[in-house]
């Protein structure tokens, strides 16, 4: 069938809009059409080569929709059922029958290498393949998903804002709540108030951290921080975030979220923990990226830990954080921005230039 999509021709290029062939759902896999599909950094940082890919390629990895047809063997979804799109796992590695999709084997060839799991591809122009991204592709009206990285929801919220929650929040989400597990009364400090930090933040209010500490250099985001729980706010660009930390801490924060992928702030998020702190690397920089460290800093007991996906069990962790946001206690939709897909290369301009937090695709 012909759908929409944003294109990505080459290394760096705008998103194309044109007419693509998607091919139907083979065994395991399902079509869904997407409500609405969330821009995430990493959708930037792929555009831009830094993480390599073949082009063309139709980007987007947050998508949301109602499933439309599902190929043989699908049995935990149906057509008309609600859905967020996630990221794809094998289901056959140790790790991911171990519940922990999220450090999948074969998490960079899934999600990265251009192809289904089968590895073939679904998207085409004319005689040419397109490369498909997070096993979605949802920068397009319709998508197809394997079973494995669809999770079945709710359809009392609006699915069109669920989109992001298939990474961007719920990385930042996991971080705090799967990952780190803060307890009660324990201080973090976020550094970077985008989608994925201010995501950190709500989660840190629900599981009763009492410093809450949120470092940005863009004041309007310092601002929602604090409606979103932040108890502390300092604008690096205007002071040095260090010794504000230690001002409000004493000694240190027992956790810190490095959400930039800049060396330099890493840098800042170890150097700011106390003694048994613990600092989660979420932030995507291009891949050889490399940074410093003071091993004093290290041996004083503190851990350095990746974070991917929010250490997160999709189809157990994305239903969670629609309960919270149905009680008031994860308000995201207060990140989204809504865009149409003809405004694709303004949403990614507005993102990168910090006035939009968490741009949206919608389709209607």
């Amino acid at each position: 069938m012909l759908t929409k999509a944003a294109v990505t021709l080459a290394k760096g290029e705008p998103f194309h809009l044109t007419d693509i062939q998607i091919g139907a759902p083979k065994s395991g896999e399902v079509l869904v059409k997407i409500a609405g599909t969330g821009i995430c950094h990493t959708d930037l940082v792929v555009r831009d080569a830094q993480f390599p890919v073949t082009f063309p390629i139709v980007l987007g990895h947050e998508g949301s929709g109602i499933v439309e047809k599902v190929g043989q063997g699908v049995t935990s979804v149906q057509p008309g059922d609600h859905v967020v799109l996630t990221f794809s796992s094998c289901g056959t590695c140790k790790n991911c029958q171990n519940g922990q999709s999220y450090a999948c084997v074969n998490f960079f060839h899934l999600n990265f290498g251009g192809n289904m799991s089968d590895g073939t591809k679904r998207l085409s122009v004319g005689d040419t393949d397109i490369s498909s991204f997070f096993g979605q592709s949802s920068f397009s009206h319709y998508a197809i998903a394997s079973e494995r990285n669809i999770v079945k929801v709710s359809k009392d919220v609006p699915i069109e804002i669920l989109g992001p929650l298939g990474c961007g929040i719920q990385t930042g989400c996991g971080a705090v709540i799967n990952k780190l597990k803060a307890e009660p009364g324990s201080s973090m400090v976020v550094f970077g108030c985008g989608s994925v930090g201010l995501s950190a933040i709500m989660a840190g209010k629900v599981v009763g951290c009492t410093t809450i500490i949120a470092v940005d250099i863009h004041d309007s985001r310092l601002k929602l921080a604090e409606e979103l729980g932040a108890t502390h706010t300092i604008n690096s660009s205007e002071s040095d975030s260090l010794v504000e930390i230690q001002k409000i801490t004493n000694l240190g924060v027992n956790y810190s979220l490095e959400t930039s992928g800049r060396p330099e702030v890493l840098r800042q998020a170890v150097d700011c923990l106390a003694s048994l702190g613990t600092c989660a690397v979420i932030g995507v920089p291009p891949i050889g990226t490399e940074v410093s460290l003071d091993i004093k800093t290290i041996r004083q007991e503190r851990t350095i830990t990746g974070v991917v996906e929010g250490s997160s069990q999709p189809q157990v962790f994305i239903p969670q954080m629609i309960e919270l946001y149905k009680q008031g206690k994860l308000p995201f939709d207060k990140l989204i921005s809504f865009y149409k897909l003809e405004e694709i290369n303004q949403a990614t301009e507005d993102a990168k230039n910090g006035t939009a937090i968490k741009p949206v695709i919608m389709f209607q």
